[in-house]
């Protein structure tokens, strides 16, 4: 059975080793990497969670008890949210600038405020925890007059690229390049 996902990745792969920017529309938000294994397994735990809790809001509604069932049914909408949030969270690019989507928290820095996009070996923290272990980390240095503390971009440890270096490598170029281009036009 083709998978047409895959050979789009492959696509995307094969683009990205030549550091080119593989998309036409420079104007959509794009992330240049796909998200790692531990964000899409977290992911799919919550979802798990939330179709146990939906199941169980179905049950209650059965029995009788509405105020109850509506309660599981908005615990299991927050769920599916906060997984669909999960996997949303990362670095996109687009000709406008550079967005950091956390998880409650979404700031874009246009390409005018970039001084530069580089990787540094530093200690990072270990999946967002407050246990640091040193690995490498892309960070952007903005053009301000006061030094601003600007987390790392993208880690070598976090959620997208826990024992993928190569990955974090093929990101960290691809975003490097988006804003080598953006910052000189």
């Amino acid at each position: 059975m083709p998978l047409p996902f895959l050979t789009a990745d492959r696509a995307f792969d094969e683009a990205a080793d030549d550091l080119a920017l593989p998309y036409d529309d420079r104007d959509r938000w794009r992330r240049p990497y796909r998200p790692g294994p531990c964000r899409v397994g977290a992911a799919a735990l919550v979802l798990l969670l939330a179709s146990y809790v939906l199941v169980a809001a179905v049950v209650i509604a059965v029995a009788g008890t509405l105020n109850a069932a509506t309660a599981c049914l908005g615990g299991a909408a927050v769920a599916i949210l906060s997984a669909l949030r999960l996997l949303r969270m990362g670095v996109w690019v687009s000709a406008r600038g550079l967005r950091r989507v956390g998880f409650f928290l979404t700031s874009t820095t246009p390409w005018e405020r970039v001084a530069a996009v580089r990787t540094v070996q530093q200690p990072v923290r270990w999946l967002g925890l407050p246990r640091t272990v040193q690995g490498q980390a892309l960070v952007l240095v903005r053009k301000a007059r006061s030094p601003e503390d600007v987390p790392p971009l993208l880690t070598t440890h976090n959620a997208d690229f826990l024992g993928r270096a190569e990955a974090f490598d093929r990101a960290a170029d691809a975003i490097e390049v988006w804003a080598d281009e953006y910052r000189r036009g």
